[in-house]
């Protein structure tokens, strides 16, 4: 096995189970591995400490798998998905829920994998070559635990160039998914469009927020931006809202909220649709002298990395001092931020400065997080990207 020796005193966090080496922390290769060959990793004196996926292109030069030295085989990258599936049995059980993520990529130590669930069929994200070298015995594993009707590939992210991948899309087994595939989440219905939709084909990950905020709705006007196909909104008509108003700069996402609201409302006069850029539709509102009881921010990630931390800090104070503007006394702004390099300090700043700029007192009453099926390793503290925060103006 081709072998990869650390710098002096780059073991620490290798000891401390943290998954990823970085190329900086190499000192030298043994052998020569191809990208995704998994190779053992040691450190400066040559002692075992772990085994992973190496890839000379990737600024992650080893993912780490296993801090034992154990044999890395088609029973080990089995039993991975088994207990990945294992760890979802309530979800997978439920009578009013057949979304659910199967294979969260590190939190599972299954690193560059992601496996989302809708209803009969799997949507799967493969983003690193070690994973796409095993990629054949994972398909077929999750059919056995899972027996789908179809699984459809999605890897068509960025992240694959990182990797030295080919962006990559369609059936890998069974049945093509239809146009649309009706799924059920909170007991309400959606259809998923699951070869042209956003990432994987829908966000679960805000399913119990979708439900936390939707409590606060009954009798409210609430403004869902970045709406997508609807949850948010979804959620509220479910519980009572007065008025609901979703905003998407997608046409496809305007397209599917349509055919989800007639799915579920037998009363649509209750809600609008608006293809907009929000910020712009943000500042039309305000202009028009708009209010809302609830406002939800939902916002696509704008911080990828560290490097574009301070301008994201930027879009987000503006964003929310934006959404606190169509709020008075007692509204509630309901907000997001998925992107991993904002903690949930910095967010909590960002919305004091937004709160400072926009003339507004606010208080934080509930703090949101990922779902049970978006677990986050002790270890691996970067897998905690989703955060929120539910604010009462004052």
């Amino acid at each position: 096995m081709a072998e990869a020796r650390l710098k002096k005193g780059k073991e620490k966090a290798v000891k401390q189970l943290h998954p990823w080496v970085f190329s900086g922390a190499l000192e030298s290769i043994k052998g020569k591995p191809v990208n995704g060959e998994v190779i053992s990793v040691t450190d400066a004196n040559g002692d075992f400490l772990a085994k992973g996926f190496y890839n000379s292109q990737s600024r992650v030069a080893v993912r780490l798998l296993e801090w034992k030295d154990v044999e890395i085989d088609e029973v080990w990258w089995r039993s991975r998905i088994a207990n990945a599936v294992k760890s979802r049995e309530g979800l997978l059980h439920s009578a009013n829920t057949n979304v659910c993520r199967i294979a969260f990529s590190e939190a599972d130590y299954l690193p560059g994998l992601i496996v989302d669930k809708y209803a009969d069929y799997l949507s799967v994200q493969i983003h690193s070559s070690g994973i796409e070298r095993v990629k054949a015995v994972l398909l077929d594993e999750l059919e056995k635990q899972l027996q789908p009707k179809g699984i459809y590939d999605r890897s068509d992210a960025s992240a694959r160039a990182h990797e030295g991948l080919d962006p990559s899309s369609g059936i890998l087994s069974g049945e093509n998914p239809p146009e649309y595939v009706e799924v059920l989440e909170n007991g309400i219905k959606y259809l998923i469009n699951i070869s042209e939709g956003q990432k994987s084909g829908f966000f679960c990950d805000q399913r119990d927020n979708r439900k936390i905020v939707a409590s606060y709705s009954e009798g409210k006007r609430v403004l869902d931006c970045f709406s997508y196909s609807g949850g948010f909104s979804l959620n509220a008509l479910n519980a009572g809202a007065a008025y609901v108003v979703s905003v998407d700069s997608s046409a496809l996402a305007i397209e599917t909220l349509a055919r989800n609201i007639e799915l579920n409302c037998s009363d649509r006069s209750k809600h609008q649709s608006v293809q907009a850029d929000v910020n712009k539709q943000l500042r039309a509102f305000r202009d028009a002298g708009e209010k809302f009881d609830i406002v939800v921010l939902d916002p696509p990630k704008y911080a990828p990395s560290r490097s574009a931390l301070d301008k994201a800090s930027r879009a987000y104070k503006d964003l929310n001092r934006m959404g606190m503007s169509l709020l008075d006394s007692g509204g509630l702004l309901a907000t997001f931020s998925c992107s991993g390099a904002v903690d949930i300090n910095l967010f909590k700043q960002i919305l004091a400065w937004a709160a400072l700029d926009a003339g507004k007192e606010v208080q934080f009453i509930t703090q949101f997080c990922q779902p049970e099926d978006h677990p986050v390793r002790a270890s691996f503290p970067e897998g905690e990207y989703l955060k929120g925060l539910l604010c009462r103006i004052v």
